[in-house]
C-alpha cells in the first residue's frame, strides 16, 4: 500500500531511494567494469534483479525471439547504460523532447550494470523465447450470421485520412462528439452538424454538464512525446451561456479525465491522467484550479480512470488504468482530506499493452467488476500476441478481483458491456484497432451472453472499412436501445496504403454507425 499525499512524499522519496542502495549492495557499483562478481548470477538471477527495478518481471515466452533480440533488448539496454552498434537513443526525438528525456535520464550515459552480466541476460531471453508466439485459441462459439447491427458511414468534410481521437455522446441534447485531427464536430442524429470547432491539438476526451458548458481535454501531441501541450478547459457551445472559466494548461499529453467531489466540499474536482511517454502522472486538481493540483503517481502510463466509491464508506475512490511497462489497475481509497491509499489490484508484464477499462456489475450481485482490454502494440514489441484480448474479473465483495472470462483479440483496444439483446444479461462489444489485416473484419466482435459466462462471439462484414480506435455505446437513433459508433483512425498515408493492399478498400469513412436491427 501506498499513502498518497502532500506529508508523505518527502517519506516516499526517501523509501525509494533507500530500496535502490539495497538493491544495488553487492549487485554493480560505478564504475561496474571494476567490480568482481565472487559468484556469477545465472542470466535468469540477473534479469529478475535488473528487471523488476522497473516493473514486473517478463517471461521469455512472453515475445518471440526476434522481437527480444532485435527491438525489446536493445532498448532496454540503453536504460541501463549498454549501447550497442552506435545505437542512439535521441536519434528520433525532436530538439524539445530530447531535452525532457535527458534530464529524466531515461538513457544514462554510463553504464549501471556490467557488460558480461548484460549479455547473460540477453542469452538467456534469446535461448528460451519461442521463434514464433502460439496462435490465438479461441474457444467461443461463433455464430454462422453477422452481427445484429445495420451499418452506416459517417463521413464529414472531404478528409480522405481519418483520424478520430474522440468519440463522446452527449444523451441531453442527442449529439455525437467527433474528434478528427484538429477538428470537432457535434452531430445530430438527423446527420445536421450543429456544430464545430477548431483546436490547437486532438481531442482526448470530453465530459458533458448540466447547465454549463462541456470540458474539453486536448491532448497537445498525439505520437509519443513529453512536451506539456495538454489542456483541460471550456468548449464554448453558446456565446450566452455562464460558465466558471476553467482552463488547467501545460499537461503532458492527457488522454482522459473523471469530475467528482473527492474531498466532500460540494464542488467538482477533476482527475486528470497526464500519459506522457518517458514521463507523467495522475493527478487531481480541487475545484478546477491549477494551483491545487495532488499527484497521486508520479508514473507515465496512466490510461484512465474511473471514480466509484468501492468501500462503501461514502466517499468515492479512484480506479486507474496504468499502461508503459507498469501495467496494473490500483484503487486509490479516500481517506477523506485529500488523503488517497493506493492498492493495487490487478497487476500485468509490461508487454500485456493494457488499453481500457470499465467498472460493470456483470453478475448483478452488487459488487462492481472490471471489464479489461489488452491489445497495445504501439511499443517496442509490435506482434500480434495470442494473450491480448478482452477480460472479465469478477469482484469477490471485497474488491478482490478473478479472471472468469478471455476472449483473445489481436490488438484490443475497448470492450463496453450493455444488454444489446434486451434479454436482462449483459453482453459485450469489443473493438481492435492493431487488427490483424488478413482478416480485418473481426476488428469489431459482438459477445451475445448465453448465460454462464457463456458466449457467441458474431461480427460485421462492414468492420473493414476503418482501423478503429476509438469506440462509443449509446442510443444514437432514439430507439431506446444501444447503438455503437465506431472512429477510424490512421497514422499516415502509408498506413492507409496497407489497409487498401490488404481490404481493397480505397475510401474511408470517419465512424462507423452500428444500429440494432429491427
Amino acid at each position: 500500500m501506498k499513502m498518497v499525499g502532500v506529508s508523505r512524499l518527502i517519506y516516499a522519496l526517501c523509501l525509494s531511494l533507500l530500496c535502490l542502495a539495497i538493491f544495488f549492495q553487492g549487485v554493480t557499483i560505478f564504475p561496474p567494469q571494476k567490480q568482481k562478481s565472487k559468484l556469477k548470477s545465472s542470466g535468469k538471477e540477473l534479469a529478475e534483479r535488473y528487471c523488476q527495478m522497473c516493473h514486473t518481471f517478463p517471461e521469455p515466452g512472453l515475445l518471440d525471439k526476434k522481437t527480444w533480440e532485435t527491438s525489446v533488448l536493445p532498448n532496454m539496454g540503453m536504460r541501463l547504460g549498454i549501447r550497442t552498434n552506435g545505437t542512439d537513443p535521441f536519434e528520433d526525438l525532436d530538439p524539445i523532447d530530447e531535452s525532457i528525456v535527458r534530464n529524466l535520464n531515461i538513457y544514462p550515459d554510463a553504464p549501471l550494470i556490467l557488460k558480461e552480466d548484460w549479455d547473460r541476460i540477453v542469452e538467456y531471453y534469446v535461448q528460451n523465447a519461442p521463434i514464433k508466439l502460439e496462435s490465438q485459441q479461441v474457444s467461443v462459439s461463433r455464430a454462422k450470421e453477422k452481427a445484429p447491427f445495420k451499418s452506416q458511414f459517417i463521413t464529414i468534410g472531404d478528409n480522405k485520412l481519418p483520424k478520430v481521437s474522440l468519440l463522446n455522446f452527449n444523451e441531453a441534447t442527442s449529439e455525437l462528439y467527433i474528434g478528427d485531427n484538429n477538428n470537432l464536430y457535434a452531430l445530430k442524429n438527423t446527420g445536421e452538424i450543429s456544430n464545430s470547432w477548431l483546436l490547437n491539438s486532438p481531442a482526448s476526451h470530453v465530459e458533458f454538464q448540466d447547465n454549463s458548458d462541456p470540458l474539453l481535454l486536448t491532448i497537445g501531441q498525439f505520437r509519443p512525446s513529453d512536451q506539456e501541450l495538454g489542456r483541460l478547459a471550456n468548449l464554448k457551445i453558446r456565446e450566452n451561456r455562464q460558465s466558471a472559466a476553467i482552463d488547467i494548461s501545460k499537461l503532458r499529453r492527457p488522454v482522459y479525465f473523471a469530475l467528482g467531489d473527492l474531498n466532500g466540499d460540494n464542488k467538482k474536482d477533476a482527475v486528470v491522467c497526464s500519459f506522457g511517454n518517458y514521463g507523467g502522472k495522475l493527478s487531481w486538481f480541487d475545484n478546477f484550479e491549477p494551483s491545487k493540483e495532488h499527484v497521486l503517481s508520479n508514473l507515465p502510463g496512466t490510461r484512465m480512470v474511473a471514480i466509484k466509491d468501492l468501500n462503501g464508506d461514502q466517499k468515492p475512490d479512484i480506479v486507474a488504468l496504468m499502461a508503459q511497462a507498469y501495467e496494473q489497475i490500483s484503487i486509490y481509497y479516500n481517506k477523506g482530506e485529500g488523503e488517497f491509499e493506493q492498492v493495487k489490484v490487478l497487476e500485468f508484464s509490461p508487454v500485456h499493452g493494457v488499453s481500457y477499462f470499465e467498472l460493470v456489475d456483470f453478475n448483478n450481485d452488487g459488487f462492481e467488476d472490471i471489464l479489461l482490454t489488452n491489445g497495445d502494440n504501439w511499443d517496442y514489441s509490435n506482434v500480434d500476441k495470442p494473450y491480448q484480448g478482452l477480460r472479465l474479473y469478477l469482484n469477490d465483495g471485497h474488491n478482490n478481483f478473478k479472471e472468469v472470462f478471455f476472449y483473445p483479440m489481436f490488438g484490443c483496444s475497448k470492450a463496453v458491456a450493455k444488454d444489446f439483446d434486451n434479454d436482462g444479461d449483459l453482453d459485450i462489444v469489443g473493438v481492435s484497432f492493431y487488427a490483424d489485416l488478413k482478416d480485418p473484419k473481426e476488428s469489431f466482435v459482438y459477445l451475445s451472453n448465453n448465460g454462464d459466462l457463456k458466449f457467441t462471439a458474431s461480427f460485421h462484414p462492414d468492420a473493414v472499412y476503418g482501423k478503429w480506435l476509438t469506440m462509443e455505446v449509446a442510443d444514437f437513433n432514439g430507439d431506446r436501445r444501444p447503438d455503437v459508433m465506431l472512429g477510424s483512425f490512421m497514422f499516415n498515408f502509408n498506413e492507409m496504403a496497407k489497409v487498401v493492399a490488404s481490404t481493397g478498400i480505397s475510401s474511408f469513412p470517419q465512424v462507423l454507425l452500428l444500429t440494432q436491427v429491427e
